[in-house]
């Protein structure tokens, strides 16, 4: 799976209300809490993300509480995938359990520019960055868990599984 498209860069410790503030947690529809995604750390977000694009950001993205609606509002938002220096642990499994590919980089979250337009190879963990043509390593997303992006998610993931073997 390749994923390619324009950065928004983020700082440190970007917690789950700076993503989906809790004033909007009455909801769990994804297009309303899309949105509404980033707007606490960047008002312009929601309005100006494209499908593809891609959050770049420092460590501990995904802290705070551990709502799942964080994860949904940046999937919901159009964004392919979020490179961090890291996650939060809560953020990195709730990602992963709606089908949101998040990729760890120290070096890629901090070099890469906003704007900047990049390519992430999830199979192999490289990251191109296609406007300075550096490259960098990420752990790679394991097949299984590729599997589980491609289905759109753990629940979907495990439905088609009972499915095949019924």
């Amino acid at each position: 799976m390749k994923l390619a498209g324009r950065t928004w860069k983020f700082g440190a410790d970007i917690d789950t209300d700076a993503i989906i503030p809790a004033r909007y947690l009455n909801t769990s529809d994804p297009q309303e809490l899309a949105g509404h995604c980033m707007e606490d750390a960047d008002p312009s977000f929601p309005a100006r993300v494209k499908p593809g694009d891609i959050i770049v950001a420092g460590k501990n993205f995904g802290c705070g509480s551990s709502r799942e609606h964080a994860p949904i509002a940046i999937k919901a938002a159009g964004v392919s995938c979020v490179i961090a220096g890291t996650f939060a642990r809560i953020f990195y499994r709730n990602a992963f359990n709606i089908g949101l590919p998040i990729f760890e980089s120290y070096e890629a979250a901090a070099e890469i520019s906003e704007g900047d337009e990049v390519e992430v190879e999830a199979a192999t963990g490289r990251i191109i960055n296609r406007t300075t043509g550096k490259t960098y390593t990420a752990t790679p997303v394991p097949p299984f868990m590729q599997q589980i992006i491609a289905a759109g998610g753990l629940i979907r993931y495990v439905a088609e599984k009972v499915r095949k073997d019924v």
